[in-house]
């Protein structure tokens, strides 16, 4: 694929709107069991900031993808090198481990299946594609293993 990406995608006014609603909702503890707020901490701010995400459990391990690409949570979340997932009253934060090589590929692959309806329009890959068709654009979407307390 020769197609180059931007270094992220801004949502629409639409999309901004639907984030607000819903970051609401789960921050009420509405939603399914895979929607979380992800909440950071700003790199220059300091300020506490909340995104809703979608959760990719697979093979016993969880993980966050960027579908919008390198945006400003997960600037935030290399620098602070953890996050903290919250739904309702229950908040847990997390060390986070960037994915590389073939597990990355094969967690895009993964979140993209799992969660297409919600995210397809953002990847140049259809869902159902193999790993390796996702080895081109890898550096567009980052990837995150949440490492669990022992």
């Amino acid at each position: 694929m020769t197609e180059t990406l931007p270094a992220f995608r801004q949502p629409s006014a639409i999309e901004r709107l639907f984030n607000s609603v819903f970051r609401l909702l789960i921050g009420l503890g509405v939603g399914f069991s895979y929607n979380y707020l992800l909440q950071v901490r700003g790199r220059k701010s300091g300020r506490l900031y909340s995104t809703p995400i979608n959760l990719l459990d697979l093979d016993g391990k969880s993980y966050l993808v960027a579908p919008r690409g390198r945006t400003q949570w997960v600037r935030n979340a290399e620098a602070a090198g953890e996050v903290r997932l919250k739904k309702g009253r229950r908040l847990q934060s997390f060390p986070l481990r960037p994915l590389s090589g073939p597990e990355q590929l094969d967690v895009l692959k993964a979140y993209l299946d799992r969660f297409k309806g919600e995210v397809q329009r953002y990847f140049i890959v259809p869902a159902g594609s193999p790993p390796e068709a996702f080895a081109a654009v890898a550096e567009s979407y980052p990837a995150f293993e949440l490492v669990h307390p022992r």
